[in-house]
């Protein structure tokens, strides 16, 4: 001990002791490394064990799902058979991932990974696992903004998938408050009907779920309730979306000549059935 505190060369023995000691020092560490090791690996296994488990009840609850679709989709075509209406078309759509949030704290907008290279437009409908989550409204090369529906300056058509009722939905400025415009006291409205995109104006494809209605209040002597209601998609939570690609709208000059030959044909068969009635 006096060696090594006053001659310096001792750190170079120091550090060889210290080289012949490592292994010494390993063995005896490595029944409490291992017995970590242990424990880790079993934690592992059983959160893996308890998330397989839920998995498989999820599989089998969405292949419960997916059986009565078939019927409902199988008697849904039968139905529009019999009313000669046409078929609703598969919407196409690209998967894009969170890149960022707007920090400004009165704007609900987002950042995904998708953009122009990916064939994003603006005014592109973005979901997620739950419902809808708002709009592109600015594309670049490789990401896109997204103005989502509890922002205040959205708005969208819905009606109510229960009776069919339509409304203006519109962003409250918070996630989990939207605002049901325009309802007369007495429409059939009720608090935990699912509001779907009705279709008008062609931006969304009809039938998304948008949101649930969480409170009417009757004002008395008031034309209008207070409808408020909650989105159905995690604004707050999710990280992964879906970019529907729903067909585009034909602009009025496009319909005009078809709109013309229609009626040309509807008034030539006018009058052919006035001739025969005639004869």
């Amino acid at each position: 001990m006096v060696a090594d505190l006053r001659l310096t060369r001792m750190e170079e023995v120091r550090a060889q002791l210290s080289t012949l000691v490592a292994p010494i020092q390993w063995v005896v560490s490595l029944p409490s490394d291992v017995l970590s090791w242990s424990t880790l690996a079993l934690s592992d296994q059983r959160a893996l064990v308890e998330e397989n488990q839920r998995l498989r009840e999820q599989i089998l609850t969405l292949s419960h799902r997916v059986q009565r679709m078939a019927d409902l989709t199988a008697e849904n075509v039968r139905l529009r058979e019999l009313l000669a209406a046409a078929r609703q078309q598969e919407v196409p759509f690209i998967t894009a991932e969170l890149l960022s949030l707007d920090p400004d704290p009165f704007a609900h907008q987002m950042v995904v990974d998708r953009g122009r290279r990916d064939g994003v437009r603006v005014g592109q409908p973005v979901m997620d696992a739950a419902g809808l989550v708002g709009q592109v409204t600015s594309v670049s090369a490789y990401s896109s903004r997204v103005l989502m529906v509890a922002d205040a300056s959205h708005a969208l058509p819905v009606r109510v998938n229960r009776n069919g009722l339509r409304f203006i939905l519109q962003g409250g400025g918070h996630y989990d408050r939207l605002n049901v415009l325009h309802v007369p006291d007495t429409a059939d409205i009720r608090q935990g009907d699912l509001l779907v995109t009705s279709g008008l104006a062609g931006r969304f494809p009809p039938g998304y779920p948008v949101a649930r209605v969480g409170e009417v209040v009757h004002d008395p002597g008031e034309p209008f309730a207070r409808v408020t209601a909650e989105p159905v998609a995690q604004l707050q939570r999710s990280r992964h979306f879906l970019l529907l690609f729903p067909p585009e709208r034909r602009p009025l000059e496009a319909w005009e000549g078809e709109l013309s030959a229609v009626a040309i044909e509807a008034a030539r068969a006018v009058a052919g059935a006035d001739d025969e009635e005639a004869r």
